[in-house]
């Protein structure tokens, strides 16, 4: 970036003077994502509230980089780490309000932790967030979604600060979902949604719930450190086949780079064994895609994010 480090560490300084939040030089990312890959943040940032947020984003330099984090779960941090501000919503950012059609959660709250308290309110709807890792901001964000259902079928709004600060309350309709995305605006940052239930037994949903975490557990490397599915299903048009049976069929399942590995319990899944960079986990996703192409004609488009620098003197 163009700016020196004193312009950056002035720019930081006046943004942050009276944030009621914890900000963090060179915080260590890697411990706080599920493949435990990745460099540093130039600046952490995790907020009070939102009230905080939306102050520090209202003071905050254009010119300074901006990145959003929620529980990690499906992205890979370059080794060289992200410049500029990283900012993690946590504490301040969890609760859940029980309505009587639905729930309110804040953006950091686990998606399996929204599914239990809706089976305990008695609402049926958001069993299928059990089974999807991460927490909601980043599911309205990706628009999350597995055993047939998403987030865009059961989301009433969801509450975002955008770049310059200001709240805004959108409608389902305005994020304009699709397969794996939304229409969020560039910058936003998800603070709060509220997501629809129908009533119905609490021992049904929680049945059903059971059902969905025996059936992962059985064909996902769950206890691995692992990042979720790796790769977008193709387009129906454009393949029949899911991602997984792409790889499969193009001899992937097991492959290796250092110690990355494509999961031989769900070859849509990459596994860090123990020592893996984050450079081996984006190396052996681009070597599967490669060897999909060649086999069967299909491009694998990523549903896991790789953001921030190689490492090394040339990122």
């Amino acid at each position: 970036m163009s700016l020196s480090s004193a312009s950056m560490t002035d720019l930081v300084q006046q943004a942050f003077a009276e944030t009621r939040g914890r900000l963090t030089p060179q915080a260590p990312l890697g411990p706080r994502t599920w493949f435990r890959v990745g460099g540093a943040a130039e600046w952490l940032y995790q907020p009070a509230d939102a009230e905080d947020l939306a102050s520090v984003m209202q003071r905050l330099s254009p010119e300074l980089p901006v990145t959003a984090l929620g529980a990690c779960s499906n992205v890979i941090i370059r080794d060289g780490g992200l410049d500029g501000i990283v900012i993690r919503l946590a504490r301040g950012f969890s609760d859940i309000t029980v309505e009587e059609d639905g729930l309110v959660v804040g953006s950091a709250c686990l998606d399996a932790t929204v599914a239990e308290y809706a089976a305990q309110a008695g609402l049926a709807g958001l069993e299928f967030l059990a089974g999807i890792p991460g927490s909601i901001g980043g599911a309205v964000r990706m628009n999350a979604g597995a055993y047939g259902s998403d987030i865009a079928t059961v989301l009433d709004w969801a509450e975002i600060i955008t770049r310059d600060g200001s709240l805004m309350r959108l409608d389902a309709g305005a994020l304009k979902f699709g397969y794996r995305r939304s229409g969020l605006p560039e910058g936003a940052l998800v603070i709060r949604a509220r997501l629809r239930g129908t009533p119905d037994k609490q021992a049904d949903i929680s049945a059903r719930i059971a059902e969905i975490r025996a059936a992962r557990e059985l064909s996902q490397p769950v206890r691995a450190r692992t990042g979720g599915s790796t790769f977008r299903n193709p387009d129906p048009d454009i393949s029949p086949r899911k991602a997984w049976e792409l790889i499969d069929a193009a001899g992937c399942r097991g492959l290796k780079r250092g110690d990355a590995q494509v999961s031989e319990k769900h070859c849509n899944f990459l596994i860090n064994l123990g020592q893996a960079t984050a450079a081996d986990l984006e190396g052996l996703g681009d070597d599967v895609r490669h060897r999909v192409a060649q086999q069967s004609g299909v491009q694998l488009h990523w549903e896991i994010k790789r953001i921030g620098k190689a490492e090394g003197p040339s990122a």
